[in-house]
């Protein structure tokens, strides 16, 4: 990349920026490219999905909860050269916005921790890349994540929504955003509060990879032949996170006992149990929002369970759709949204702010590496 597209991308105008995310659902890498200045959303372009092979799977599974060690590096090697294959052929991405594999989240502990190396990213796709989105973050007493709501906000936007609305992630750990799309800066007091609802598939991702060798229950077809175990539902809803006021946030296996509360029931009851149990940390989420949402638009794959989805319809008080209703893509809204704040980092824009992740103030995270 020139030295004339390198000041254009920190200065003003559109830039075709590609978001890169792999998220705790381990399913694989998603490439998505958005057209934006930062501060609005002009457009969408290419997609791609580079889905992780069992072997690589495990290795990464194998890194998480660790801070450092072999387990760890073998991690990171999977994730720079899954990446790595998904980008190398991109045409016409001028930034990219690499997340990396979170292995590890204790924001009030140890920190956060997400391998991928995205100077040597750069250096081999001779494109900026943005990386380490959290860690400035985490350092002024923030949570971390979750990171989307300002792209959430910006999306809001886009589609011309103006009341309040709830965009709600259903990867490995589910989130919500609450947005005020009346308000046009992210980080103004009352434009976003966001924080994570509780595990969501992650839970049964390993269950089902345990019991059957599956990667996660397609079509929510074990859950609908199941019965919900209403012990180990109450049980679950007795956690002390429900109570806790947002912004919060979670590892991905800061409920791995749930997996033990459904350990002595059939297949399709633990996993109908454990789909409860995500739609119902979803419901005791709702009772944060500052106002009612008008809708809450579901992104992610969980919005793809009709079982999930249907729990979902019948707990909250507001209506539930895939976040496709208002002409968005729920398996790569992600993806696009660390495109989006790369541009944010490259422009000197905050990323998060005491709504989004408790941070004491509207924080810009993130390290630019250049070819």
């Amino acid at each position: 990349m020139n030295k004339a597209a390198q000041k254009r991308i920190g200065k003003t105008g559109v830039v075709n920026a590609c978001g890169a995310m792999s998220g705790t659902s381990l399913d694989g890498v998603d490439i998505a490219v958005v057209r934006t200045d930062g501060h609005e959303i002009e457009g969408f372009g290419e997609t791609r999905y580079r889905p992780y092979s069992d072997a690589e799977r495990a290795v990464i599974r194998a890194g998480l909860g660790k801070w450092a060690g072999a387990e760890v590096d073998a991690a990171a090697e999977v994730v720079d050269a899954a990446h790595l294959k998904a980008l190398c052929d991109l045409s016409g991405a001028e930034l990219i916005g690499f997340h990396g594999q979170t292995l590890a989240h204790a924001p009030k502990a140890q920190g956060t921790l997400q391998v991928g190396d995205g100077a040597a990213l750069a250096a081999a796709l001779g494109v900026p890349v943005v990386w380490d989105f959290r860690t400035a973050d985490v350092a002024l007493g923030g949570e971390g994540a979750p990171l989307a709501p300002f792209f959430h906000h910006a999306c809001a936007r886009f589609a011309g929504l103006v009341a309040p609305v709830g965009f709600l992630n259903l990867g490995g750990v589910g989130n919500l955003t609450w947005v005020d799309p009346a308000l046009d800066r992210p980080e103004q007091d009352g434009a976003l509060l966001a924080f994570d609802t509780g595990p969501a598939n992650a839970p049964l991702n390993d269950l089902m990879q345990a019991r059957l060798g599956r990667t996660f229950d397609e079509g929510g077809r074990l859950a609908a032949r199941g019965t919900v175990a209403q012990g180990a539902l109450e049980l679950f809803l007795a956690e002390p996170y429900f109570a806790r006021i947002p912004p919060k946030s979670l590892d991905r296996n800061d409920f791995a006992e749930m997996v033990d509360l459904v350990g002595e029931l059939s297949d399709a009851d633990a996993a109908a149990t454990l789909t409860a149990m995500c739609a119902a940390g979803v419901a005791e989420a709702m009772q944060h929002c500052p106002t009612p949402p008008e809708r809450v638009l579901v992104t992610g794959g969980g919005r793809h369970n009709p079982v999930l989805m249907q729990m979902l319809a019948v707990s909250l008080d507001c209506p539930v759709a895939p976040v496709e209703e208002i002409g968005l893509d729920g398996d790569m809204l992600e993806a696009q949204a660390f495109g989006f704040l790369a541009v944010r980092v490259a422009r000197g824009l905050p990323t998060s702010c005491p709504g989004t992740t408790g941070v004491r103030a509207a924080v810009g995270g993130g390290t630019v590496s250049l070819p």
